[in-house]
C-alpha cells in the first residue's frame, strides 16, 4: 500500500468515527431537547440544577453534531470518491473553525476587558429584562444553573440586577448574590456585604486556574484540526497532480 492509499483509508476511517460521534450527539441532542422529561429521569437522584444543565444543552449538541456530521460526510466521501471540491470544502470548513478558536482564545485570555465589552451589553440586557419571568424560564434555569455552579452572581455583580424584572416581582435579588449564611432575605445591603463575584470574572478565574487543563485539551483539538487539514490539502495537491 503506498502512502497515498494509506493516508486515503486513514482519512476515510477518521472521517467515519467523526461522522459515527456527530450522529450520536445529534441524537442525545434532539432527545434531550424534545422529551427532557424521560431524559431527566435517567439521572434519578442527580440534583435539578446539574439535571437542568444537561436539558439546556440540547440545542448546543444538536449544533455541534450536526457540524461533525457535516465534516465527517465531506471528509469521508472527499477521500472515497477522490473529490478535490469536498476536500477542499472540508479544508475550508476546518480552517475557518480552527481560525474561530484562535481568535476566541486570544479574545478570552489575552483582551479580557474587550470579550467583556462585547459580551456584556448581550448579556446584560438579558439578565435584566428575561430572568425570573415567566415567559422566559428557559433563561432562568440557565442562569441559575450557571450561579449555582461557579458560586456568582450576574454578569458583573449583584448591581445587574437593579431594576430588573426578577427584582421587579420578588423585590429582592437572586439568593446566589448572597452569602448562604446570612439566612436573610437577600437585599441589596445583603448582596453588597457578600461581594459576591460576578459569573464573567468568576469564569476567568476558573479557566486561568485550570490553564494547564484548558490549554492541554485546546492543543488537543488544535493538533487534530491541523493533521485534517493537512491530511485533506495533501489529498488535495496529489489528485491536483494526477490530473495535470
Amino acid at each position: 500500500m503506498g502512502c497515498f492509499s494509506f493516508i486515503k483509508v486513514m482519512m476515510i476511517i477518521f472521517n467515519v468515527l467523526i461522522f459515527l460521534g456527530g450522529g450520536t450527539l445529534l441524537g442525545v441532542g434532539i432527545w434531550v431537547s424534545v422529551d427532557s422529561n424521560s431524559f431527566l429521569k435517567i439521572f434519578g437522584t442527580v440534583s435539578a440544577s446539574a439535571a437542568v444543565q444537561f436539558v439546556n444543552v440540547g440545542y448546543f449538541l444538536i449544533a455541534i453534531g450536526a457540524l461533525l456530521v457535516l465534516l465527517g460526510f465531506l471528509g469521508c466521501c472527499g477521500a472515497q470518491k477522490e473529490s478535490k471540491c469536498l476536500l477542499l470544502i472540508f479544508f475550508t470548513i476546518i480552517l475557518i473553525i480552527f481560525i474561530a478558536e484562535v481568535a476566541g482564545a486570544v479574545v478570552a485570555l489575552v483582551y479580557s476587558n474587550l470579550a467583556e465589552s462585547i459580551l456584556g451589553p448581550l448579556l446584560k440586557p438579558v439578565l435584566q429584562n428575561d430572568y425570573g419571568s415567566n415567559s422566559k424560564p428557559d433563561v432562568t434555569k440557565i442562569w441559575n444553573a450557571t450561579m449555582e455552579n461557579l458560586h456568582c452572581c450576574g454578569f458583573d455583580g449583584y448591581s445587574d440586577f437593579n431594576n430588573s424584572t426578577y427584582y421587579s416581582n420578588y423585590h429582592q435579588y437572586p439568593p446566589y448574590c448572597c452569602n448562604s449564611t446570612l439566612n436573610a432575605v437577600c437585599t441589596q445591603v445583603n448582596a453588597m456585604n457578600s461581594k459576591i463575584s460576578g459569573c464573567f470574572s468568576q469564569l476567568l478565574y476558573l479557566i486561568r486556574q485550570n490553564a494547564a487543563i484548558v490549554g492541554g485539551v485546546a492543543a488537543g483539538i488544535c493538533a487534530l484540526e491541523l493533521a485534517a487539514m493537512v491530511v485533506s490539502m495533501y489529498l488535495y495537491c496529489h489528485l491536483d497532480k494526477e490530473i495535470h
